[in-house]
């Protein structure tokens, strides 16, 4: 019997409808439960084939825990080892690099220092930063945000370089990214699943949380939700996440990625509404089901993005012994 765990905190609605419709199916070599944890043994699992983790973002127990479980042979959704090293300043950077728009965007320092660190710790950095630099690049308005924080937390949208420097002292030892605001005239939300299940769906960010899925208007053009599709599509399988939601503004026409960090998108069925709800429930048990039926157990059943793969690729060529050619 192959188990798939989901392990939640305090969300109810996803993980009871996800572990009903796996249970439902009447699999005989495959059930669904919730994750139960009581002494964790190094290098050794609690004997899942596939565990959802919908949590450990915040609990870093957890996100140990789920590292463990994945080197005992677990294919943990998402990836614990990338999700652990990714932020979203190297995403955008990816982004870039993948020919996928994303706001115009720079890196900053803490504006305090790091604890146990002096001023000879940044003998590297030049200070001040060219200020007037930046914010020509920027422009205003403008966002900043911290480079890997997760939802609207410490998230100011600023006017001028007064408002800046005002909120810029609030940040502590944050580090934080300044970037462009994308004026819009349509916005999507997209859960992707699987790096292959994709539910465009068009949202209203500035509207209160319970109607955000509620747009009135149009739909969008066909060949805009197709491309928006593909972007997705492209920034989650070189980040190598099976569970992520992307967003994307659409300004004079091009999608821009504005949020594509999201391994533990919101699921509940009171803010995302009952059908993109149902979604989201059939093709998670669906994607959990297939990693459960893949799964190789005592081996590494993780997913690793095509941007760790292709640099492992690059690593393999370079270091490999070359042949002599024959005389």
């Amino acid at each position: 019997m192959k188990r798939i765990g989901i392990l939640y905190g305090m969300e109810r609605s996803f993980p009871e409808a996800f572990i009903e419709e796996i249970n439902k199916k009447g699999l005989k070599d495959i059930q669904a439960e919730p994750v139960s944890i009581d002494m964790v043994q190094q290098g050794v699992g609690d004997g899942f084939a596939v565990i959802i983790d919908r949590i450990s973002q915040d609990v870093p127990f957890y996100r140990a825990y789920l590292k463990n479980a994945a080197i005992s042979g677990t294919a943990v959704i998402n990836n614990p080892f990338w999700w652990s090293a990714d932020e979203k300043f190297f995403n955008n950077a990816l982004a870039v690099k993948l020919g996928v728009p994303v706001p115009k965007t720079v890196i900053l320092p803490s504006h305090e220092k790091p604890t146990d660190t002096q001023n000879s710790s940044f003998s590297n950095l030049k200070f001040p930063l060219s200020w007037e630099k930046i914010f020509e690049y920027i422009g205003w308005p403008a966002y900043m945000k911290p480079h890997a924080g997760g939802g609207w937390k410490s998230v100011y949208k600023l006017n001028q370089a007064s408002d800046f420097f005002n909120a810029y002292k609030e940040t502590g030892q944050l580090v934080m990214m300044l970037q462009e605001e994308i004026v819009f005239t349509e916005y999507f939300r997209c859960y992707c699943l699987g790096r292959k299940y994709v539910r465009v769906m068009q949202y209203e960010p500035r509207n209160p949380h319970h109607l955000r899925y509620v747009v009135n208007g149009p739909p969008a053009s066909a060949k805009l939700v197709k491309q928006v599709h593909d972007y997705v599509l492209d920034l989650c399988n070189a980040l190598g996440y099976d569970f992520n939601t992307v967003e994307m503004a659409v300004r004079d026409g091009v999608p821009y990625a504005i949020d594509f960090c999201n391994p533990a998108p919101d699921a509940d069925v009171n803010s995302v509404g009952q059908e993109n709800f149902d979604w989201v429930v059939e093709h998670a048990a669906k994607m959990a089901i297939e990693r459960a039926k893949a799964q190789q157990p005592g081996k590494d059943n993780l997913t690793w993005g095509s941007f760790v793969k292709n640099s492992i690729a690059t690593e393999v060529k370079a270091t490999a012994p070359k042949t002599k050619k024959k005389e």
